[in-house]
């Protein structure tokens, strides 16, 4: 192979202009800063106006960010001893992500310009740049190449597995601020709904002193039909349901009703919105933050991702069957919750009362719900970060999008 032109041997500090090296510490520690300003800020706003399961969810968010910047030294420190682990080559050769054909394409297409191949004179002729990645994988692998094995992970390997990470802490914070946006945006709705019960309109359709049927009620004729008689059409009324106006003015208003008959005087002027608000804030301080077992979860997706096996393609649609699961579930616990309220009394006095209770979710415990909408947004996270860090490292046209479908069903259904 012959050379075109002689390759510069890399710089170290010593032999890299002091202006050089201020400037780019420079930059580092001025971003650095401004990060670490801003989130000052943000929580001294928080704290101001009295925010405290969000400023609980600050810390979590700051915490991660720590835990990442270990993660990141930890990679940074132990590129070179990880990279002199050697193992054999048929170990080396199994659960690939990609085919070794398609890995050697990869190779050459998916970094741009500076690493094609050129053919002058019949003999094949690499430019300077990937010669020197070349020379730079041979230091890293001859360490293992003299004893006839492969590294566990090269560093240049460790270095993308280093962005991949940041990538996915990066990801999973935004989906949940999205979250926290959208449903700040749904209660938005239901703070009109609230005002609406100071008024005397509200008070004479909801006079406690008359008595009804509990099918005739607006409440009643929602959720008992014939379809609430049986599981089977209970759950598919349910599984479409969600799909349309997930919680409407009669379900909030009954289900506000309930609430402080249980809690409050009849007549009490609480305002189950701004319960229900600080309710969200709570559960966006747990959802906020990756647990052990989703970095656990993370590493399995991780391993799993080997050529052939389709995981892009199957495990995007995990989220939105859980999603789908978790909807049709809440419908069905109102719907029952209504039937009660019919075992109990075929007439009612004033506003149906709804009486929640921790039977109705699955095994008693309402926050298994809560739990796998964390998962839902931690996987939304990943195909995202997988998605966008397969583009930056290789390229849309990889190995990891060969097929139209995996991109399209990735994207859109997260």
């Amino acid at each position: 192979m012959a050379g075109g032109g002689e390759a510069a041997e890399p710089r170290s500090l010593e032999q890299t202009p002091t202006w050089a090296v201020a400037i780019v510490c420079l930059g580092f520690v001025l971003i650095s800063i401004i990060l670490e300003r801003s989130i000052n800020l943000i929580a001294k706003w928080l704290k101001k106006h009295h925010k405290k399961a969000l400023s609980k969810a600050l810390e979590k968010i700051k915490a991660e960010l720590m835990l990442v910047g270990f993660i990141s030294l930890l990679l940074t420190v132990g590129q070179r001893p990880i990279s002199q682990i050697c193992i054999s080559k048929s170990l080396g050769d199994t659960l690939l992500p990609c085919s070794k054909e398609e890995a050697s394409v990869m190779k050459f297409s998916s970094v741009g310009n500076h690493r094609k191949l050129i053919t002058r004179g019949g003999a094949i002729q690499l430019q300077v740049p990937l010669r020197r990645i070349l020379e730079g994988a041979a230091d890293q692998t001859g360490h293992c190449a003299k004893k006839g094995k492969v590294p566990l992970i090269s560093q240049d390997g460790l270095h993308q597995l280093h962005i991949f990470i940041f990538a996915l802490a990066v990801f999973h914070v935004l989906s949940c601020i999205i979250t926290m946006a959208l449903g700040q945006a749904k209660m938005n709705v239901w703070k009109t709904w609230e005002q609406e019960t100071r008024t005397l309109d509200y008070e004479f359709s909801n006079d406690p002193a008359k008595f009804r049927f509990t099918r005739e009620t607006t409440f009643g004729r929602r959720h008992m039909s014939f379809w609430s008689q049986t599981s089977f059409f209970l759950w598919i009324v349910c599984f479409f349901r969600q799909f349309m106006r997930s919680v409407p003015k009669v379900d909030y208003l009954t289900l506000r009703h309930g609430f402080i008959l249980a809690h409050f005087a009849p007549q009490s002027r609480f305002d189950f919105q701004l319960y229900i608000k600080r309710s969200l804030e709570e559960d966006f301080n747990v959802i906020v933050s990756i647990s052990p077992l989703l970095w656990f979860c993370a590493v399995l997706f991780l391993f799993l991702n080997g050529h052939g096996w389709l995981i892009y393609l199957w495990l995007a649609f995990i989220p939105l069957i859980l999603l789908v699961i978790v909807g049709t579930k809440l419908q069905v616990i109102i719907t029952t919750m209504a039937l009660q309220i019919q075992d109990r009394n075929s007439v009612v006095q004033g506003t149906p009362v709804v009486k929640p209770n921790d039977q109705l979710f699955w095994f008693s415990r309402p926050r298994w719900i809560l739990y796998l909408i964390h998962f839902t947004l931690f996987q939304n996270a990943f195909q995202f970060a997988f998605f966008f860090w397969a583009w930056y490292e290789y390229g849309l046209k990889s190995c990891f999008h060969q097929k139209t479908q995996g991109i399209i069903s990735r994207i859109s259904v997260g």
